[in-house]
This record gives C-alpha cells, sequence and structure tokens, in this order.
C-alpha cells in the first residue's frame, strides 16, 4: 500500500493508494476545532477532492479524542455581532459539500463540534473507546454546527433532545444501536478498517458512488417523492457510463468488473 504525507499545521495529510487519509492533529487540545484547523482541514479536502487518483476520504484524529468540540479560548471572545458577522462555523460545511464519500473514523471523545464534524461524514466508524455528546448546553449554548439537525436526521427527536438537553456522552455500542455510527470496531483497528472501507468505495465506479452518495443526501433534504424523482433520474443517467455497461457484462462473465470511472 503506498503511502505519501503531507504536513500542514494542525493536521496530518495521507494518501494510501486511492484513499485520502486526513489526521486532526491538535494533540495538547484534544482536536479543539479552532480557525486554523478548520482551515487546514478545508485545503486539505479540497486537495483530495481535485485529485483524480483519490475516491474516497478518511477523516480521523488521535486515539484519546476525534476532536472535543469547538476551541472554546477562540469563542470566549467573541460576542454576537462579531458570530454574526462572521457568519461563525459556516466554514465548517465544507466537509459536509464533499462529493467524494468521507468516513469518519472515531476513537475517544467527538463532543460538541466533534460530533457535529463526524455527523457531517458520510459513514462514522467507531472504536469501542468512542464517546458522542453534544454538551454545548453546559456552557450557556447549543450545538451550531448542525447538532441539533443532523443529529435529529440520524437518530431521531428522543434520542437527540435527549442528548442535546443534557449534554450526556454517550458510548460507542449505544452510538451504533441508536443508527449514529455505521459500525464499531477495536481501536487498534480502526484506522486500518476505516481504509479498507474506503478503499472498496474507492474501487467501484466513481460515477455510481457519487450518484448513490448524492440520492442517498436527498432522502435528508426532501419530501419522500422528490427524493424518489431524483433517485430514479440517477439511476436511469448511470445507464450511460461505460462502468454500467462493465459491471453487469462482468457479472454475467462471473468475473470482476474492470471499472474505469467513466
Amino acid at each position: 500500500m503506498a503511502h505519501e504525507t503531507v504536513a500542514y499545521e494542525t493536521i496530518l495529510v495521507e494518501t494510501r493508494d486511492a484513499v485520502g487519509l486526513i489526521r486532526l492533529n491538535r494533540p495538547k487540545a484534544l482536536n479543539a476545532l479552532s480557525r486554523q484547523l478548520i482551515a487546514d482541514l478545508n485545503a486539505g479536502l479540497d486537495a483530495f477532492e481535485a485529485d483524480d487518483a483519490i475516491g474516497a476520504i478518511v477523516l480521523t484524529g488521535s486515539e484519546k479524542a476525534f476532536a472535543a468540540g469547538a476551541d472554546i479560548k477562540e469563542m470566549q471572545a467573541l460576542g454576537y455581532v462579531d458570530v454574526y458577522l462572521d457568519d461563525f462555523v459556516a466554514h465548517w460545511e465544507r466537509l459536509a459539500a464533499t462529493r467524494k464519500p468521507v468516513i469518519a473514523a472515531v476513537a475517544g471523545f467527538a463532543l460538541g463540534g466533534g460530533c457535529e464534524l463526524a455527523l457531517m461524514c458520510d459513514l462514522v466508524i467507531a472504536a469501542d473507546n468512542a464517546k458522542f455528546g453534544q454538551p454545548e448546553i453546559t456552557l450557556g449554548l447549543m450545538p451550531g454546527a448542525g447538532g441539533t439537525q443532523r443529529l435529529a436526521r440520524s437518530v431521531g427527536k428522543a434520542k437527540t433532545m435527549d442528548m442535546v438537553l443534557t449534554g450526556r456522552m454517550i458510548e460507542a455500542e449505544e452510538a451504533e444501536r441508536i443508527g449514529l455510527v455505521s459500525r464499531v470496531v477495536p481501536a487498534a483497528e480502526l484506522v486500518d478498517q476505516a481504509v479498507a472501507a474506503a478503499s472498496k468505495i474507492a474501487g467501484l465506479s466513481r460515477p455510481s458512488v457519487l450518484m448513490a452518495k448524492e440520492a442517498v443526501n436527498r432522502a435528508f433534504e426532501s419530501p419522500l417523492a422528490d427524493g424518489i424523482r431524483t433517485e430514479r433520474r440517477l439511476f436511469h443517467s448511470l445507464f450511460a457510463t461505460e462502468d454500467a455497461r462493465e459491471g453487469m457484462a462482468a457479472f454475467l462473465d462471473k468475473r470482476p468488473a474492470a471499472f474505469r470511472n467513466r
């Protein structure tokens, strides 16, 4: 497996064949989401989006913390006019806008903005030591980067109200049970399993992967009838691709498909 590492100030960026790996890297601050970290993350995402050799992305932190939340030291000095004029945390949405699939590989704490960052990803694979929470209420605040919206769409009203109004943390096992995470794996295997899942995705036909992601996301943004129409249009459009013809032929020939992303 080919590895190539690029250095930023607050993240580590690495390629493993067709997978881009981004590690949040502020260990002394438990990967608190400072302005610099988000800027670096967005730059790393932009680079992987532009790289045709990359088919999927893994976002992870350290064994102790995926991200423990927003940087409170930065936030403490801000007033209403500051955050309103700057549209504070809007720039975090770059992750959610990423077209290529992104897998969050979460170990340790994913709290506040860290939980919201994980929810922006397409799959969340959690280590068995992961802890999720939206504790903003204990600071006299509330979630501001999707915690009341994406969390509710993932786990429903009852669990969202529980987490948002009490600020309690939940363990990985409960997070999987309620639908916040896709699967739970041993902490020692977290990154390897996330990269393996990303490699599987990256090896598939890219047009079909991107369209499938778009269709699933539409389910959370539109009425059912509109979502079904979107799905059908995208499904129909794949019949114009070489990869669809190759995939069906390979199935009938009982051989592996050789996708060309066309």
